[in-house]
């Protein structure tokens, strides 16, 4: 009998850090080598075969057609903790099981909200903005979502427990920044695979960022810039509780509360009390 191929994963989450020579330090005024700032490098989500945070073919040129000669790679730029920060955020705040009246509200990136000042209303935003993957510090940033369905009795024999990830790409005003790939696209998967993923990037980025701060140990002062080791070695512990807290968190969202919100927030002419 010939081996099973495996099935390759519908998500990969890749990622490179920055040499640490060319690591820049904080601030002209006072020069400082942190944690987050260390995580400088570049990233890419694969979904479903797709690279999400690729450049085009023509951005990466005009990029690398700069002043500074732009980046080696055509992935989105910069610091890798930022991505890993906000996976970490949706599976605390958006691996609560959707239920079926509420997918589609799930599944819209950019509903056209009708503003209501209520609980409800309040609610309703709180629960969409928690599924969504933070991107605004990019330049161009596409909408990147993800939900949690699960349809039949979790846990039994039967169930579908599925994470949908959404995405769609803006176009830049400017017309220098695009993505590689159709501009929209839409991906299912296994929930286990999404939080094998992010706990595949939570090991990989930890264990480089080790390795960065032990080389920075035994290097010693940095010329020119504050560096405390000590403080990077406790915030490196600190930062390895975060993963299992946010997994290990209960979610109990209001989902009334939240039909109530939603009904008023995508219904033109109502008024809020």
């Amino acid at each position: 009998m010939s081996p099973v191929d495996p099935v390759d994963p519908v998500i990969r989450i890749r990622f490179g850090l920055t040499p640490l020579e060319r690591i820049r330090p904080w601030s002209a005024e006072r020069p400082v080598l942190h944690w987050f700032g260390l995580t400088d490098g570049w990233y890419c989500l694969d979904l479903g075969g797709h690279e999400v945070l690729r450049y085009s073919e023509r951005t990466v040129g005009e990029l690398r057609g700069g002043r500074e000669g732009g980046p080696p790679h055509p992935y989105v730029d910069y610091y890798v903790v930022r991505l890993w920060e906000d996976l970490i955020a949706l599976v605390s705040g958006a691996l609560e099981p959707v239920p079926q009246d509420l997918v589609d509200v799930a599944a819209t990136l950019s509903p056209q909200w009708e503003w209501h000042d209520t609980p409800e209303a309040e609610a309703a935003l709180d629960w969409h903005s928690a599924g969504h993957l933070y991107t605004d510090y990019l330049r161009v940033a596409p909408h990147i979502r993800c939900w949690r369905t699960v349809v039949g009795t979790e846990g039994t024999e039967g169930t579908d427990d599925i994470v949908t990830v959404a995405w769609e790409h803006q176009p830049d005003p400017e017309g220098v920044i695009e993505f590689a790939g159709p501009p929209t696209g839409r991906v299912t998967m296994p929930t286990s695979e999404f939080l094998a993923a992010v706990t595949e990037l939570d090991r990989a980025l930890l264990a480089a960022m080790d390795q960065r701060i032990g080389e920075l140990e035994e290097a010693g002062p940095v010329p020119g810039a504050e560096l405390d080791v000590e403080q990077l070695r406790r915030e490196h512990r600190d930062r390895a509780t975060w993963l299992p807290r946010a997994r290990d968190r209960e979610r109990g969202t209001d989902w009334e509360a939240v039909r109530i919100g939603a009904r008023l927030l995508l219904t033109p002419g109502l008024s809020g009390n």
